[in-house]
Parts: C-alpha cells; structure tokens; sequence
C-alpha cells in the first residue's frame, strides 16, 4: 500500500489508462496550461503533449459536445467541467446526446465519454461554487454516477469509469483533493455499481458517499464512547444503486439513516429510503432518518455556511436521538 492524496491518485489514474490506451485523451479548460485548478492534471501534459490533454475555451457547452462528438468517433474522452456547479450549461449535450446516444443507435454506436465534476462545499465558495447535484443525474437513464470518498476509490473507479462503453459522470468533492489515504500496489479496478461496508455494526446502519462518508466514520467513532455499534455503507455509485449491500445490512441493524452534503430535497437519501420502504418496510424497528442540507442556496458568510452543513456531530446527535441514548 502506498499513501498519496486525492488528487495523485486520479493522477496516476489517468497516467495509466492513457499510457494503456492511445485513444484516452483528456480536455477542459487549463488543465494542460495550470494542471486543473485542484491540481488533479499535474505534468500530464508534458507526459502526453497538448493533442491528448487539450486546454479548451471556456464553454462548457463545446466543451461535452465536442467530448460526446469524438466518443462516438471511437475516442475514449475524459472532459473536466471546472466545478460541476456550471454542469447545468451543457444539459442538452448531456441527458439528450450523450445518455441517449447508443440506446438511439441501438448499441451501434458507444459513447464511453467521463465526465469529472469538482463537486461540494468549500469555506467561502458561496451559491454558485458550492453545489452537489449529483442527483439530478439519477433520474437520467443511460448515465452512471460514480462518487467516490477516498484516494483509493478514486483511482479505481476513475480508472473503471475510462473504460466503461456508457457515459461515466464522475463526481469528485473538492475538498477531497487535498486528503490522503492508503492505495493498492499495481493495477485494480473499484467496480462501478457495488457499494462497499466500511465498518460492520450492529444497531444502525447509516449510508453515505463522497466526502460525507469522512463524516461518518468520524460519528461512528464517537457514537462507540456510548456504546452504538454502527454500519457504515459507501455507495460509492449512486446510478446504478447497490440495494442489496444496504438491505442486507438491513437485516441485521433494523434502522437506517441517509446522510449527504446535498440538499434532502429530492436527494439520494429520498431515493434509497422510498426503495427501503418498499422493499423492506417489515425488517425496520425505526423511521428512516435523512440527513441533507436546507432547501437554501448556500450562503457565502461563514456563520451562516456552518448551518447548511452537516457535522459529525451533528450526525452523532441525530443516531442517539433516534436510538434513545
């Protein structure tokens, strides 16, 4: 195992797959010129040469287009959005071109295109930089959403994203780019659409991903001074959804609560929890509890930021008031 941050490890990601695969090329705006703005293309443009990892102007829309165009010319393109608060832009190349595509086609036509968003909340990043919208794109079929919560699964989802032949939306929270974690040695693949049981427990079973699931771990900790024992789920992929990974937690904890960084509205804890009430209503001693932000946009003032977060022990709160200790 080495130990390497967030950023190096989708680094070493896209080093590999485009030293596998000559058809792997990257574009977005100063990601040859400055590296990206987090850091995550350092040096791969003197390694690759401006033809395989491409600056572009700014316009998001030329930006998916252009990438959708060349994944259906047989190319096999990782596009950066900048931050994915500006995703909103590009919709129409996005949920009417590049998810539609191969269904349209009939299969004749691929379109293995990533799409990496530099999601969430950073002090001071206010309304318009600061955003999670990865639910949006579960409502979209033809896309997979891939969110991972740690430099492991970073490299190996990024890594399994470039090579799937369906779109692969890549959610990445900045404040991950900076955090460091253990990585396998040699080649590994985190498989796309398989969730993953961090921590066994026995008295709830709480569910997350992203940077959020940091979170969690932290209260899971806390919660053990007071005698909870608590499974924590990483989704890791919240398009397709691992049901069964969280049913069968399900049957041993009986109690289930959501928590992202994301509005609650129409969440991903909405959609997990509507799935656990029809599917497993009779296993649950408990209602099920979702933790998400307010329905605000996200303030700029520090003072007020803080009360659209979601701390660990804000969640620590949250488990004993549902248990009652």
């Amino acid at each position: 195992m080495r130990n390497v941050t967030f950023s190096v490890a989708t680094q070493e990601a896209m080093r590999e797959e485009m030293q596998r695969d000559s058809k792997v090329f990257l574009m977005g705006e100063d990601i040859a010129r400055q590296g990206g703005i987090f850091g995550q293309f350092k040096d791969l443009a003197t390694e690759f040469g401006a033809e395989r990892v491409r600056d572009t102007p700014i316009s998001e829309t030329a930006i998916i287009g252009g990438g959708v165009g060349a994944a259906l010319a047989g190319m096999r393109p990782v596009v950066d959005m900048h931050f994915a608060d500006f995703i909103g832009v590009p919709m129409d190349e996005i949920f009417n071109q590049m998810a539609k595509a191969r269904y349209m086609f009939g299969g004749q036509a691929k379109v293995p295109l990533v799409l990496r968003a530099p999601d969430g909340m950073t002090r001071g990043g206010a309304a318009q930089h600061s955003q999670c919208v990865e639910s949006w794109f579960m409502h979209i079929p033809g896309i997979k959403v891939v969110i991972p919560s740690n430099p492991a699964d970073a490299k190996g989802l990024l890594k399994a994203a470039i090579r799937s032949d369906d779109p692969v939306l890549y959610f990445e929270h900045k404040r991950l780019f900076s955090m460091k974690g253990d990585i396998p040695e040699g080649e590994y693949l985190t498989p796309i659409g398989k969730a993953n049981i961090v921590e066994e427990g026995t008295d709830l079973t709480i569910v997350s991903y992203s940077f959020y699931m940091n979170h969690v771990l932290d209260a899971a900790k806390a919660l053990k001074a007071f005698g909870i024992s608590v499974e924590c789920i990483d989704l890791r992929t919240i398009s397709p959804l691992d049901m069964d990974t969280v049913y069968s937690s399900l049957k041993k904890t009986k109690r289930l609560m959501i928590v992202h960084e994301a509005v609650k509205q129409g969440g991903v804890g909405a959609e997990v929890s509507a799935r656990v009430a029809e599917e497993m209503i009779d296993y649950l001693d408990a209602p099920v509890v979702r933790l998400g932000a307010p329905f605000v946009p996200i303030p700029y003032a520090p003072t007020l930021e803080r009360l659209v977060k979601i701390e660990p022990e804000d969640i620590v709160k949250a488990v004993r008031d549902m248990l009652g200790r």
